[in-house]
């Protein structure tokens, strides 16, 4: 998708940030609707990964997935929607992928720790001598403050949080549920490229920027992010297992047929099983990380928006 024009009003820099997302957040700088922010942000690891020497067993993992913010938008309220448009992701001129011990579907068959550093050059990745692809720039932590609990960075929930979801490029609007005033938004663990279900643990872990303009939507949310993009609407759901979070994800993506559209909850089922996709955004497993599954469902001309939750 072609980048839109934009002047950015503000820029949060990288030493701004969180490793949780929770109900008493304090901004760093507040904005208001329509205005355009660039974060500054670390690669997932704060840094602590420059090398194919360093391994991921010897890093500190509290300082894993710092998230920069949180930005506060004035007359964001519980009830409403936080809209946050991504304009533009740059990566830096690197990213890592590693191999950790007792994570992912394939740990039995390879050794580990091991860490494997990618140069990003003009938006190709050069994974070896052989093998180069496009970069597929996305944004893995995305999120907003709780309605109650605290929860760390690694974790998704009704929040957003480490959503990982290779949809959240250039051109995708995200629509946060509020839970607390000002909605208190962070963005962090930027990748230059994921696979759907990120099996190994990581995607292409990289520092960069990534510049968002914020909207709202008053008075109505949904109970999980909803994404939109150029062609069609998005529902997430987690779980820590994969059915589990599939499910959510299914009855979120029919409760907007119903709220947008008027279906019924019976023609919302046969809709979505013979039009939408399910899919995975992550399902590294073995890992004490949850499951990430979403809904594509398409905009058909029958149901364009706009978009009312």
């Amino acid at each position: 998708m072609a980048r839109q024009a934009y002047t950015v009003d503000h820029v949060v820099p990288r030493d701004q940030v969180v490793f949780s997302f929770g109900p008493e957040m304090k901004p760093v700088l507040k904005v208001s609707p329509g205005e355009v922010v660039t974060f500054e942000t670390q690669d997932c690891f704060s840094g602590q990964i420059r090398s194919e020497g360093d391994l991921v067993t010897d890093i500190d993992f509290s300082r894993v997935n710092p998230a920069t913010g949180p930005v506060a938008v004035r007359g964001a309220e519980p009830g409403d929607s936080l809209i946050v448009e991504i304009l533009d992701i740059r990566t830096a001129g690197q990213g890592v992928a590693t191999i950790i011990p007792g994570y992912g579907q394939l740990i039995d068959l390879v050794d580990a720790p091991v860490t494997k550093i990618l140069p990003v050059e003009d938006g190709i990745v050069r994974f070896d001598d052989r093998i180069s692809f496009p970069a597929r720039p996305m944004v893995g932590v995305v999120g907003v403050a709780t309605g109650g609990e605290t929860l760390e960075n690694a974790l998704p929930g009704r929040h957003g949080g480490n959503l990982d979801d290779h949809l959240h490029g250039v051109g995708t609007k995200i629509y946060f549920p509020v839970r607390q005033r000002g909605a208190m938004f962070a963005v962090g663990d930027m990748h230059a490229s994921m696979g759907d279900g990120e099996i190994c643990g990581t995607g292409i872990e990289t520092a960069g920027e990534v510049t968002v303009r914020f909207d709202l939507l008053e008075g109505r949310q949904a109970n999980w992010p909803v994404s939109e993009t150029g062609d069609a609407w998005i529902s997430h759901g987690t779980a820590p297992d994969y059915p589990e979070a599939m499910r959510e994800a299914c009855r979120e993506a029919a409760a907007l047929l119903r709220s947008q559209w008027g279906m019924s909850y019976e023609d919302a089922f046969i809709f979505l099983s013979v039009r939408a996709d399910v899919g995975v955004a992550q399902s590294c497993k073995p890992s004490p990380f949850a499951s990430i599954a979403r809904v594509v469902v398409p905009k058909l001309e029958a149901l364009p928006g706009p978009f009312r939750l």
